[in-house]
């Protein structure tokens, strides 16, 4: 079993960049972090794009997205990780009232793409780190501006990315046979969904709760798995 090493470095690039852009977020002028928002999520909105057209079969996506926001909304997910958001919030002695927005954006932000699945399954089947050595790179940057505004929160995300990406890695060689190329275009697909979601909101435009469309990857690894 390999240990996640790979996993460790990107929570800690997360990390670092998320303080680094916190204590810079109030020294950045308004005007100027404004700005800097909203090309950081047109840009957002593009790699989203670029995700969710990995696709030719749409109806695992569509099918994803619908059970997904069903699934959301009758479980309340988005008040869900309000409360624990808070919780986490009261914890860390945080004031920032972006808090959990920024966790939540940042968590699928770092952990829906390709590179920590690929990356992690690559670790773990001994491949190397590489991957994810270059995805904590992307990782940092985008941390330290997403936290210039939401602060603590998007260090936070730190925690569920080193779970998730680390799990991969460490149950590689059990799950490696079901992740089929199948299943893997529908996830992808899907999380650029949530992404240019993401984008939507970090540009200020009508907001989409990211929370609630969760489940919709859980539906993607089924469905792209029953269809391929």
């Amino acid at each position: 079993m390999t240990a996640p090493v790979g996993a460790l470095v990107n929570a800690g690039a997360i990390a670092l960049g998320a303080a680094i852009g916190a204590a810079a977020g109030s020294v950045i002028p308004a005007k100027l972090r404004e700005s800097l928002f909203q090309a950081l999520g047109l840009c957002t909105m593009l790699i989203g794009l670029k995700m969710a057209l990995a696709a030719d079969d749409f109806m695992p996506v569509l099918l994803s997205v619908v059970l997904g926001v069903l699934t959301g909304e009758a479980l309340g997910l988005a008040d869900r990780f309000n409360r624990g958001g808070e919780r986490l919030k009261s914890l860390i002695r945080s004031k920032n009232e972006k808090f959990t927005d920024g966790l939540v954006l940042a968590t699928v932000m770092f952990c829906a793409g390709a590179m920590g699945i690929v990356g992690s399954f690559e670790e773990g089947l001994g491949g190397g780190a590489a991957t994810l050595f270059s995805k904590s790179v992307i990782d940092f940057c985008a941390a330290v501006m997403l936290a210039s505004v939401y602060g603590a929160g998007v260090g936070a995300s730190a925690i569920p990315l080193l779970l998730y990406q680390g799990s991969l890695t460490l149950l590689a060689g059990v799950l490696a046979p079901y992740l089929t190329e199948g299943v893997k275009v529908s996830l992808v697909s899907v999380g650029g969904l949530l992404i240019v979601g993401i984008g939507f909101n970090l540009v200020g435009l009508k907001p989409i709760s990211i929370s609630n469309l969760l489940p919709a990857l859980g539906y993607a690894v089924v469905l792209g798995a029953l269809m391929s």
